[in-house]
């Protein structure tokens, strides 16, 4: 009797081991290929095949000495980026993000794939959400019209190896800023005399539009995340309310040499993980008239640093899920883009100010950053490969240290 007691309980033990096994493999193998998973603390930890990842990105758009926005590097026979590609693998960066895909499907799906069979890189892939001529978004036929054509890029691409998320929109929350460079109204605002007021409501139709495409996208591609693209921490507490189906927001944020309390701030007003979808620093010093790497390099680290301090389980505000510097390459073109001849040369004047990047503020109408000066690889007019001459900077070297150091 004990002996055949011992064997039925034997029995019991041994199924509900096999079902206690296959329900947890049920669980990790209907998880996405890549999703974000909250701990019981509330922090985030991005996962990618069911192994954490950190993402160590650089934007790029490798724009030739002579080029500019226009140029698409996707059809070029001189494959610029196996060069930068091989680079980037070296200082250990995982993922590219691109503004947009290009004009040509099968290209951009051979970029993309290429850059993960051979170099292991993921691809964070954008939409504009018309960013640079932006329309009414309160119009139902253009919201559609948008839609689609998110969809369509979605549909495209979706069952590539290489992609990593979606972004939605880049800083469009700076279209309805008082001091908008490509603002955007329509008729039901313009009735509001309250300029506050105002701001809020275009805030709410727009994030209101990237809500219902972030919906339709989980529709038709369950696998990847999608983000919310925004300019700092501006109007966040407005996109808490208006869009809970994002996933996380990729934020571009250049506050100087740290963060301060944008990881607080975006707790407190969305609490979703946090991309620093561009943060870095350029290279020239607007107040000595010369190339700086040294403070470049400086300024990476720091930033790097603060982001890192934030990964779940770092102590900080554990929403942090990596960056992508900005950016990869210099750019020749930026700084007169409608004057060709300008882009064979490398500009030295301001394009802007920044007050946190305190080292050269003190110049000329404190215009200290220059566009033309970002990347942490130079170009040089010098062709090789039949592409211009690739000069990683101090930067890259002492983030491929620092990046070899960390998992993933």
């Amino acid at each position: 009797m004990k002996k055949d007691k011992l064997i039925l309980t034997t029995i019991i033990v041994g199924l509900c081991v096999v079902l206690l096994g296959a329900t947890i493999f049920k669980f990790v193998a209907d998880k996405p290929s890549v999703f974000i998973q909250k701990t019981k603390q509330g922090e985030f930890q991005l996962f990618v095949e069911k192994e954490p990842y950190i993402i160590k990105g650089v934007v790029y758009q490798p724009v030739p000495i002579g080029q500019n926005h226009q140029y698409n590097f996707w059809a070029d026979p001189n494959h610029p980026w196996r060069v930068d590609a091989a680079l980037m693998q070296k200082m250990h960066v995982n993922t590219v993000r691109f503004f947009m895909p290009g004009p040509d499907v099968e290209q951009t799906k051979k970029v993309i794939a290429e850059l993960h069979q051979n170099y292991r890189i993921r691809t964070i892939l954008g939409h504009w959400m018309d960013y640079w001529r932006p329309g009414n978004y309160a119009d139902p036929q253009y919201r559609q019209d948008l839609t689609n054509r998110v969809l369509e890029m979605v549909k495209a691409y979706k069952d590539e190896e290489g992609i990593l998320l979606w972004v939605l929109g880049n800083e469009n929350n700076l279209s309805w800023h008082s001091g908008a460079r490509v603002p955007w109204s329509c008729p039901q605002v313009d009735k509001i005399k309250d300029p506050y007021k105002k701001e809020l409501a275009k805030a709410k139709i727009y994030y209101s539009l990237v809500n219902q495409i972030a919906r339709e996208i989980k529709k038709i591609d369950p696998e990847h995340p999608v983000a919310l693209g925004n300019a700092d921490t501006y109007t966040l507490e407005v996109a808490k309310e208006i869009c809970p189906d994002v996933d996380l927001v990729a934020l571009t944020a250049y506050r100087g040499k740290t963060f301060g309390n944008l990881w607080r701030e975006a707790r407190r007003k969305i609490d979703k993980p946090v991309l620093i979808l561009e943060f870095g620093c350029d290279s020239f010093n607007a107040k000595t008239q010369k190339e700086d790497q040294q403070i470049q390099s400086v300024f990476l680290i720091s930033q790097w640093q603060d982001i890192a301090g934030n990964f779940s389980g770092a102590g900080g505000e554990g929403n942090a899920l990596g960056g992508c510097i900005f950016e990869w390459n210099d750019e020749w073109w930026k700084h007169d883009e409608i004057m060709p001849a300008s882009w064979y040369v490398h500009n030295t004047e301001g394009d802007w100010s920044g007050g946190g990047y305190y080292f050269d503020i003190d110049t000329e109408s404190n215009l200290n950053i220059n566009e033309e000066w970002w990347g942490i690889v130079a170009f040089s007019p010098e062709l090789e490969q039949k592409i211009n001459k690739r000069i990683p900077r101090k930067a890259y070297y002492e983030l491929q240290k620092l990046w070899q150091s960390e998992p993933n």
